[in-house]
């Protein structure tokens, strides 16, 4: 019996040391995964931290360079002394064509010259440009070119003069009465915007016009003649076709005759009346009746025996 109970006793003292190994076993593992595992962890939260603030640091640097790349670095241009005839559409396509085609003007020190250079190589309806740096405005001035004519031929686009026959790119303009040219002998002699055109029968009919646009500015300002005038036609300019016919003809809209008659200064050669006495007839049938369309069929205005209406000491 006693044999038995020292028995069962070693074996419950192996199975208890077996039990206190095992433990041992399981602390010791917890005590090198639990560390570990906590160090592995605190690293990676370190490297994302580094990497966060990384890339913090860059997305400031970016805003700072873009915003003062709008604020501090750019001029915003500002077209100065605009007539009331240029519309909001030739505004904007000068701007447009004077910064290059961007947004804005970048505030280097050759911004003012890169502007001007693109004016005076891309715009002809620009002369005599200055530009000048204020704070943070380009302030362009110049003098606009003012069309007077408007020229169309199968063999180029439609173009404009001006009265110094300095030819014009076409855009729409319906505040300004420009009356188109008909006649010319060689329109594919045509320059490019920009330039002049040395044309003797283009020369004489901006002439008149031009004349014509001064009286409209002196005697009818409100009402402007000129808006009634459809073509003035070339064809028989210096007589070429027959020296006996009217070398200068002009017709409104309504297709009424405007006998003008030889080109401005030649009127004693052709016992004419004399270009101003032309233009005071003209004004003065025109403010008599409101309109030249009166129902006639022409309105002759070089026959010198005529009554002149209107004062031509006021030209």
């Amino acid at each position: 019996m006693a044999a038995r109970k020292r028995k069962k006793k070693g074996k419950t003292k192996v199975i208890s040391s077996l039990l206190s190994v095992l433990q041992r076993k399981k602390k010791k593992q917890a005590s090198w995964v639990g560390p570990g595992l906590r160090a592995i962890l605190r690293v990676l939260a370190i490297v994302c931290l580094l990497s966060g603030a990384a890339l913090g640091l860059l997305f400031l640097e970016e805003y700072v360079k873009d915003t003062a790349g709008t604020s501090e670095d750019t001029f915003y241009l500002e077209l100065a002394g605009v007539p009331a005839w240029v519309d909001a559409r030739l505004r904007n396509k000068v701007q447009e064509i004077a910064k290059g085609g961007g947004v804005n003007v970048r505030s280097d020190d050759d911004a003012a010259l890169v502007v001007r250079r693109n004016i005076e190589k891309h715009i002809a309806w620009l002369d005599d440009v200055t530009v000048r740096i204020k704070q943070d405005v380009l302030r362009v001035e110049g003098r606009w070119r003012k069309p007077v004519a408007l020229i169309r031929t199968d063999l180029v686009e439609q173009r404009y003069v001006d009265s110094q026959q300095v030819v014009l790119d076409y855009m729409p303009l319906p505040g300004l009465p420009i009356v188109e040219v008909v006649g010319l002998a060689k329109t594919i002699d045509m320059p490019e915007p920009g330039r002049a055109w040395l044309c003797d029968e283009l020369a004489a009919a901006t002439k008149i016009l031009d004349r014509m646009n001064q009286m409209d500015k002196n005697f009818a300002s409100d009402k402007p003649l000129l808006f009634e005038i459809d073509r003035i036609d070339m064809r028989n300019f210096n007589g070429r076709r027959d020296e006996g016919e009217p070398h200068i003809v002009l017709y409104t809209k309504d297709n009424v005759q405007i006998i003008w008659g030889a080109e401005w200064g030649k009127w004693q050669q052709h016992l004419e009346s004399t270009d101003q006495e032309k233009l005071a007839k003209l004004w003065g049938y025109y403010r008599q009746h409101g309109t030249l369309a009166v129902g006639v069929k022409y309105i002759n205005l070089r026959d010198p025996q005529d009554k002149i209406p209107l004062p031509i000491d006021k030209y």
